[in-house]
Order: structure tokens, then C-alpha cells, then sequence
């Protein structure tokens, strides 16, 4: 195992803020049960404000950033891993108080570790990360709630990002009919190759004022938006539909009234993808493997190299990526 390796680290003092590649030691690793090799990581909006100065994500500093990994053990003192079985790592700590993906070793206690499933490479698991794990979560969630393809038409907002795109493909697989939101219409043929039957502007999502009740138009939604959109789509969702929400890059406050829970009985699905279950994330993660797993996934793929990561970093934040971006670390 080697010694030095590399690694993004940020850090901020009173006077200075910096994000750049740097040497660690395995000394400079947290504490936990399991060493691993990183391959691959990803890139996500998480990632992106713990790259900033004042993103509020990262708690102390010198830091290593990357919610998501996938890599190779390397050692173990959890009797669950052996060295050289293959691993996933997403949420939990990781990247936000705990060093993160962006390093080519990483060390995490073993409760966090998902064995990478039968039908999944190491580079495809990145390919999903945290955002296709929470567009799995919602879709499953959508299913558990008792909507099916034959109800009609499901939503998703914010089509273009990580988590819509994954669920518009995800959603096509599964065979329901997609209408994908989106603030782009340079995207249109890029949707429409993930699955999506039918195209809105975002801003018909955007109301100025937002109705209590609208006419009913989705039998369920994934909406990583949050905001005024949610409150919109909640407003048109059938009787019986439902809405799994896991985002808020539209803002934190919804202006809903009670009206489609009482009157349309629909439901609000919240998606937490940080503290879900061990239980529930294996499962999650096997239907990635298997009837969760779409067809091209590569196309949904944009990797980037280590020294790619700064400006790719900055582009998330200012929404100039779509799909999924994951970083190449050490090879297989």
C-alpha cells in the first residue's frame, strides 16, 4: 500500500481559503474499520458547497470532500470485509464530517460499507452515487405508496440534474410514462433519449401564485426542487398520487395549503438518502443492480480526472452540468 497518495483537500483559516490536490499519509485518515482504494467518486451538489468557503456543509478543516466512493479493501478489522472485495460507500458522515471520496485511500467504519452487488462495476456504482441511490429510494418509495404505470403520467422536476435524470431513466424502465421539467431546452433530445415522453418548461412549474388546488395531472412526481415547484406539483397531483421529495435547490419553504392531502388524499414522500437503513440500502441498491439498472447508463456519464475537479466543482453549483460526473482515481 503505498504511503503518500493523493488527495483534494480544503481548508480556511480566518485569512485564507484554498481547494487543491495535496499529499496525505495514511496517518492523516480518520479513524475506522475499514481501509479502502478509492477508483472512482462522483460529483454532487453536496460536493460543490463543501468546496466553497461558506457552503455550510463541511465542519472542520483541513478536509477531504466526496460523498460518494466505490473502491477495493485494502484492510479490514471488520470480520464483514476482507481485502480485495469490492465496496460502495455513499452518505452517511462521508464528505461532510468525515474525510471523503475525493482521496485515492479512504478509511470508514464498516456499518457505512454496501459489498458492490452481483451485475454492478465499480465505475457504474459512481455512475449512480448518492443521486441515483435517492432516485432509486423515490421511485421505490413511489411504488410502495401503490403507484403504478396504468395510473398515468409521473413528473419529474429538475430533469436535468443527477437525480432527475437517473429517475427519468429509472422510471422508463420500470415502464411508466415521464414527464420531465426542465429549465433547459437545449436538453430536450438528451431527456427524450433517458425515457421522457413529454417535456415542460420549468417555469410551468413556477407559478406566480401557486393555487391550492390546480387541475390533477400527475399520478406521482420525483422532485428533487423542492420550493414553489413543490408546492405546484403537489397542487396537481391526482387523487391517490404521490410526491417523493429529496431536494431544495428552489428553497426551503413550500406555500401549500393542506387542501391535496385532505381533499386528494395524496402523499407526500420524504426522501432521506444521508440515514436510510442499512436494510433498506442494501435493497435499494440490488434494484440498482437489477430492474432499477437502465439502458445506457454510460450516456448519462461524464468522467473527469482529479485535476478536473476544481472547475467541475463550480460548474455544479451554477447548474452548467446535467447527468452524472464521476471521478476517475486510481484504476481497478
Amino acid at each position: 500500500m503505498s504511503e503518500e497518495f493523493k488527495a483534494f483537500v480544503v481548508n480556511k483559516t480566518e485569512d485564507d481559503f484554498t481547494a487543491d490536490i495535496q499529499s496525505l499519509t495514511l496517518n492523516d485518515l480518520p479513524e475506522g474499520d475499514v481501509t479502502i482504494q478509492v477508483h472512482y467518486s462522483s460529483v454532487n451538489y453536496k460536493d460543490g458547497l463543501a468546496s466553497t468557503p461558506n457552503g455550510k456543509i463541511v465542519q472542520s478543516y483541513p478536509f477531504v470532500p466526496g460523498i460518494d466512493l466505490a473502491g477495493t479493501v485494502v484492510s479490514s478489522a471488520d470480520s464483514r470485509y476482507e481485502e480485495g472485495q469490492k465496496v460502495i460507500v455513499t452518505s452517511y458522515e462521508l464528505g461532510v464530517s468525515h474525510y471523503g471520496g475525493y482521496s485515492e485511500y479512504a478509511r470508514v467504519p464498516g456499518d457505512w460499507i454496501i459489498p458492490l452487488p452481483e451485475n454492478l462495476s465499480l465505475q457504474e456504482a459512481m455512475i449512480f452515487g448518492t443521486a441515483g441511490f435517492t432516485a432509486a429510494l423515490s421511485v421505490h418509495k413511489l411504488e410502495e405508496a401503490g403507484v403504478k404505470p396504468d395510473d398515468g403520467s409521473i413528473l419529474v422536476s429538475g430533469a436535468t440534474g443527477g437525480v432527475g435524470s437517473m429517475a427519468v431513466a429509472m422510471l422508463k424502465k420500470r415502464g411508466y410514462h415521464v414527464t420531465a421539467s426542465t429549465g433547459k431546452a437545449s436538453e430536450h433530445d438528451y431527456l427524450k433519449h433517458l425515457g421522457a415522453e413529454d417535456i415542460i418548461p420549468r417555469e410551468e412549474l413556477s407559478p406566480e401564485k401557486v393555487r391550492a388546488l390546480s387541475k390533477q395531472r400527475w399520478a406521482g412526481a420525483v422532485d428533487p426542487v423542492g420550493g414553489k415547484t413543490l408546492a405546484t406539483i403537489l397542487s396537481e397531483t391526482k387523487y391517490g398520487g404521490a410526491v417523493a421529495v429529496s431536494g431544495l435547490t428552489a428553497g426551503t419553504s413550500v406555500p401549500t395549503t393542506v387542501f391535496p392531502f385532505i381533499l386528494r388524499s395524496v402523499n407526500l414522500l420524504g426522501i432521506d438518502s444521508v440515514y436510510c437503513p442499512i436494510e433498506t440500502r442494501k435493497t435499494i441498491w440490488n434494484r440498482i443492480a437489477d430492474d432499477l439498472k437502465p439502458e445506457g447508463l454510460d450516456e448519462m456519464k461524464n468522467e473527469i480526472t482529479f485535476d478536473q475537479l476544481p472547475q467541475t466543482l463550480s460548474d455544479i453549483l451554477e447548474g452548467k452540468t446535467r447527468g452524472r460526473t464521476i471521478v476517475k482515481v486510481t484504476e481497478e
